[in-house]
């Protein structure tokens, strides 16, 4: 895989999960990055951790939910390393609740993380690497960037917006040398999938019976998905979608 020296990677939501392995990832791959929490204590701890392994790291607190949020993340990032090469689109939050009990605010709060928040950071990070025609974004997806499940309504549609944000910027913007991609990940052994299996809604069999390989990702194939992405060997891949489910929405049966 191409190295990634003297790149600037900005990482939402990379405390913990599939952004912190992607994090760590690119800066094993040479890139400076980025490390985003809402809590800057916690952006701290894997900065330290990153810099104490030898790589570069700089954390930035912002809650993205904000355009504030927003401006600061990309500001820190070109206060920290002069520049933005590469975004990546991790953050978001899900939503479970059958869709004619979901709130309005908890719509909006949905809405507002996973694709708002994406949009505006892509427009931040975009307007640096047009100004120097080059650049790469990855918007974090999700098997629901295609399929619909019960009870997923603000989060299915929220991914499947992300999809459109992506192909309609990776055309605006390809031909001025900004790549924009969508990494869509199937279920992954996170906190935030364990969360939701303790609420006894479903359990790791289930996923694993659900999905033609028999498992879950791990947050390190994720990462490596989005590190080839944002490489050079992806250079021709844009406006489109990588699925990195194990077959989950290739799967046809029941």
């Amino acid at each position: 895989m191409s190295k990634l020296d003297g790149a600037v990677a900005v990482v939402t939501g990379s405390s913990d999960g599939i952004g912190l392995a992607t994090a760590r990832r690119l800066a094993e791959l040479g890139a400076s990055v980025v490390i985003n929490s809402r809590s800057q204590e916690r952006a701290d701890d894997v900065a330290r951790a990153l810099t104490g392994d030898g790589l570069r790291a700089t954390a930035v607190g912002a809650d993205l939910g904000s355009p504030d949020g927003v401006e600061g993340l990309i500001a820190g990032a070109v206060a920290a390393f002069g520049t933005v090469d590469i975004l990546v689109n991790n953050a978001g939050m899900p939503n479970v609740t059958p869709a004619e009990e979901l709130r309005l605010e908890d719509w909006r709060a949905v809405i507002d993380l996973n694709l708002t928040a994406p949009f505006l950071c892509a427009q931040a990070a975009g307007r640096i690497m047009l100004a120097k025609g080059k650049g790469v974004i990855v918007n974090v997806g999700s098997v629901f960037s295609k399929l619909g499940m019960p009870g997923r309504v603000a989060y299915s549609a929220s991914k499947h917006g992300l999809d459109g944000l992506t192909a309609t910027l990776g055309v605006e913007w390809g031909s001025r040398g900004v790549r924009v991609v969508s990494v869509n990940a199937g279920y992954t052994a996170t906190a935030l999938v364990e969360r939701a299996m303790s609420t006894g809604r479903f359990n790791y069999d289930d996923l694993a019976r659900r999905t033609p390989l028999g498992r879950l990702a791990t947050p390190l194939e994720v990462a490596n998905a989005i590190a080839f992405v944002v490489s050079a060997d992806a250079s021709f891949v844009n406006a489109t979608s990588i699925y990195v489910d194990g077959g989950w929405t290739g799967y046809g049966g029941w």
